[in-house]
């Protein structure tokens, strides 16, 4: 109980130090955020010890063209765009989780549809994003960068938008791997360029009477060519996987000639194939006999010693049968 009086008491705080002021009774001031942020819209409404929200409802403008309801009565609503990240604080403040540029506009907290006591929670959502243009192979790569700032409005301060580096020192004209390209509205643009020897970071600020409200950074990563010494390592690598596989091959074309060689000589003496044979070995005699000089005999004497071994495991005994000899002859006469 104390931890979470505790956190509503912080989260209050934090509401005091962002308020901007009340205009015709309406309470009103700005949120500023990333993408992918989760953020709590205050209803000042509704006092630290309530805790029931049937009479609240939340509403959302992107702009002043149309209204939609996010919250009717304490309850979120299915048909909104973002129900499925939206949800109510004990003190009816609004929670949505993992923002997106959409979300960007005004939301509005008003009880029991009376507009006197409104609270108007701005929700602006800084963001970065990069495009390349440059197709060059030969040149390091560059990038555009655009830093943008939705809002409900949709309007900026010229130079309200800034470029730092990692020094915090403002990018202006043109320097050493940037260009700064200005600001239309609430963009800014800066093209750099993507070195391969190391990475910078770039910051864009939104700066609101000389205090800076949001920034985003971004950080380059080089695309460009691979280095020589990573050229070595990976042709080395793939001609040592060759080698590799050249050897692998040898070996099993070596065994299946020794496998097709032992096949044929028990083929040969008419051994079934099935005969456990642990070593065979095949030896040839050839004579010829010429009687004259009409008739040839050629005579081809075979000799097939097989060894069958086998072994026992429950007693571990190796018992090794008798070795057969089989010596067979091919006669040819002409």
């Amino acid at each position: 109980m104390i931890r979470h009086q505790m956190a509503s008491l912080r989260v209050f705080l934090i509401l005091l130090l962002r308020f901007e002021g009340i205009r015709g009774g309406i309470s009103f001031y700005d949120l500023y955020q990333r993408p992918e942020d989760d953020v709590l819209l205050p209803c000042l409404q509704v006092s630290l010890s309530e805790t029931r929200c049937s009479g609240i409802n939340w509403l959302y403008d992107k702009d002043a063209s149309r209204t939609f309801t996010d919250v009717r009565y304490g309850v979120v609503q299915k048909r909104s765009p973002r129900a499925a990240r939206l949800s109510l604080h004990t003190n009816c403040s609004l929670i949505i989780k993992n923002i997106t540029a959409e979300d960007a506009g005004q939301y509005t907290c008003r009880y029991t549809w009376d507009a006197k006591g409104d609270t108007q929670v701005f929700l602006n959502i800084l963001t970065i994003s990069s495009s390349s243009t440059d197709t060059d192979p030969n040149k390091d790569e560059e990038v555009t960068l655009s830093c943008s700032l939705l809002k409900f409005n949709g309007w900026c301060k010229p130079r309200s938008l800034r470029w730092v580096d990692e020094t915090e020192a403002e990018l202006v004209g043109e320097g050493d791997g940037f260009k700064y390209e200005g600001q239309t509205n609430c963009v800014s643009y800066l093209t750099v360029k993507l070195q391969t020897e190391h990475s910078r970071r770039y910051t864009c600020q939104y700066v609101d009477r000389t205090a800076v409200k949001i920034e985003a950074h971004y950080s380059t990563v080089s695309s460009g060519p691979t280095s020589d010494k990573a050229f070595v390592f990976i042709i080395g690598g793939v001609v040592g996987l060759l080698v590799l596989l050249l050897v692998i091959a040898v070996i099993l074309l070596k065994c299946r000639k020794q496998a097709k060689a032992t096949k044929d000589a028990l083929k040969l003496a008419n051994i079934p194939e099935e005969t456990d044979v642990t070593y065979a070995t095949v030896n040839e005699h050839h004579t010829t006999d010429h009687k004259n000089d009409e008739t040839e005999i050629s005579l081809t004497y075979a000799t097939v010693s097989l060894t069958n071994l086998k072994v026992h495991q429950k007693n571990k005994v190796k018992v090794e049968t008798k070795v057969e000899e089989v010596t067979y002859s091919t006669v040819r006469t002409r």
